[in-house]
């Protein structure tokens, strides 16, 4: 399938859908990049971020792992200035 005729959904109850671009996608080159991978602290989203960080590890990413003190509120102002510092990109786990 090509990325063009991809249909993303959204699960929750909008009456009116608002269109969102794709993220821009991680250079080929892995060398010096590292890619944040943030657990929002909901069931089961460690699991997924398990596995996710074996396989960017294969491809030669270095993984920084950090959590949100909760699920129930945004990520502090200061995890998301040391992601934001430390990492070229960022990962965030749902999974329930």
């Amino acid at each position: 399938m090509a990325l063009d005729s991809l249909e993303i959904l959204d699960p929750t109850a909008e009456r009116d859908p608002a269109g969102r671009p794709l993220a821009e996608r991680l250079p080929a080159e892995t060398d010096g990049r590292t890619i944040a991978l943030l657990d929002i602290r909901k069931p089961r989203g460690d699991v997924f971020l398990d596995e996710l960080e074996r396989l960017l590890a294969q491809r030669g990413y270095t993984v920084a792992r950090t959590m949100k003190p909760t699920f129930t509120k945004p990520a502090p102002a200061d995890v998301r200035k040391e992601i934001a510092e430390r990492c070229d990109a960022v990962i965030e786990a749902l999974a329930d």
